[in-house]
C-alpha cells in the first residue's frame, strides 16, 4: 500500500511544483488526448524523453514515479499477450515476407504485426499512467480541486453545483492515502491473527478480504461523520461568499509550458496524419 502514489504529493521545491495547478491540469488533459493519436515507436520515444525531462525538473525520484506502474502491471501483461495471440497480422504470405515468421495454433497466432501492435499498446498504457502520475505527485489535492473548480466555472451558468462537486473530489483525494494506511494496518492486524491473503484460489482470497473490508467501511463512515461534524462546527455552509487563501495566477512559466505542450500535440498530429505531405515526417518516422 505504501507504493501507491495516487493522491500523494512529493513535497519539494521545483519549477513543476511551482506551476499553476490549472496549467498542469490542462497540460495533463492535452497529454492524455495526445496519446491516443500516437502510433509510431519513434514518437513514443520523443514523448518518453519529454516525460523524463519533466521528471528531472520536478526533482521527484524516478523510482517513485515508476511505482505507479505496479497498479497496472497485470493489465499491461494481459493486454500484451492477448493482442499478440489474437492478431493475425497481414496473412501468412505477408508475415513471412516482412518478418520471416508466422506461427499458428488453432485460434492463436504469433506474428510480427501482432508483436508490433502489442508493443504500441503497452507503450501507450505505460505513458498514460506515468503522465498523470506527475500531476498528483507535484500538485496538492487542494490546488488540484481549486483548478478543477476554476475550469468548470462556466458550468455555473446552467446551475450545476461545481463547488460541491470539487469539494467532494478534494475530500476523496485527501482520504486516499489515509485509507491506504488504514487498510495496511487492518491487514497487518488480521495477519497477526493468522489470516492469509496470498494463498488459495481467487475465491478464497476474495473471502479472506471480508475481515478487511468490514472494518475499513466502518472506519470510513466514522471518519466521514467526524468530518461532517468538524465542517458544521466551523460554520461551513457551501460556496456562498467564500474566498480563496491562495489566489491562482498564471505566470510566464505556465504559459511557456502550455505552448510547449501545444507544440508537442501539433507534432504528434502531424506525424499521425501528415496533412501537408512533408517529406521530413516520413523520413523521421522511418528512422
Amino acid at each position: 500500500m505504501k507504493d501507491v502514489s495516487f493522491g500523494q504529493i512529493y513535497p519539494v521545491d521545483s519549477p513543476i511544483h511551482r506551476m499553476d495547478a490549472r496549467a498542469k491540469l490542462l497540460i495533463t488533459i492535452a497529454y492524455i488526448v495526445m496519446m491516443f493519436f500516437v502510433n509510431h515507436y519513434v514518437v513514443y520515444g520523443v514523448i518518453a524523453l519529454c516525460l523524463v525531462a519533466v521528471v528531472l525538473m520536478s526533482r521527484v525520484p524516478p523510482l517513485k514515479v515508476l511505482r505507479s506502474v505496479r497498479a497496472i502491471i497485470f493489465l499491461l501483461i494481459f493486454t500484451f499477450i492477448i493482442t499478440v495471440l489474437l492478431n493475425r497480422g497481414g496473412g501468412e504470405e505477408y508475415e513471412l515476407a516482412t518478418f520471416g515468421f508466422y506461427l499458428n495454433w488453432g485460434p492463436f497466432y504469433i506474428t510480427g504485426t501482432g508483436l508490433l501492435n502489442a508493443g504500441r499498446l503497452a507503450c501507450r498504457l505505460l505513458l498514460l499512467v506515468l503522465g498523470p502520475t506527475m500531476l498528483t505527485l507535484t500538485t496538492t489535492p487542494v490546488a488540484l480541486t481549486d483548478a478543477i473548480e476554476h475550469l468548470l466555472r462556466p458550468l455555473k451558468v446552467i446551475h450545476l453545483p461545481v463547488h460541491a462537486f470539487t469539494m467532494i473530489m478534494s475530500i476523496a483525494l485527501r482520504f486516499v492515502p489515509t485509507l491506504m494506511d488504514e487498510t495496511e494496518k487492518i491487514m497487518n492486524a488480521q495477519k497477526a491473527r493468522g489470516a492469509s491473503f496470498d494463498h488459495g484460489n481467487i475465491f478464497k482470497r476474495a473471502t479472506a478480504l471480508l475481515p478487511v473490508l468490514v472494518p475499513l467501511f466502518v472506519s470510513s463512515f466514522k471518519r466521514a461523520d467526524e468530518l461532517s461534524d468538524a465542517m458544521e462546527s466551523r460554520c461551513y455552509r457551501g460556496a456562498t461568499g467564500r474566498t480563496k487563501m491562495k489566489v491562482m495566477k498564471y505566470r510566464a512559466g505556465d504559459i511557456i509550458a502550455m505552448l510547449l505542450m501545444a507544440a508537442l500535440l501539433f507534432f504528434v498530429l502531424v506525424c499521425a496524419y501528415n496533412w501537408w505531405q512533408w517529406e521530413w515526417v516520413n523520413a523521421f518516422l522511418v528512422c
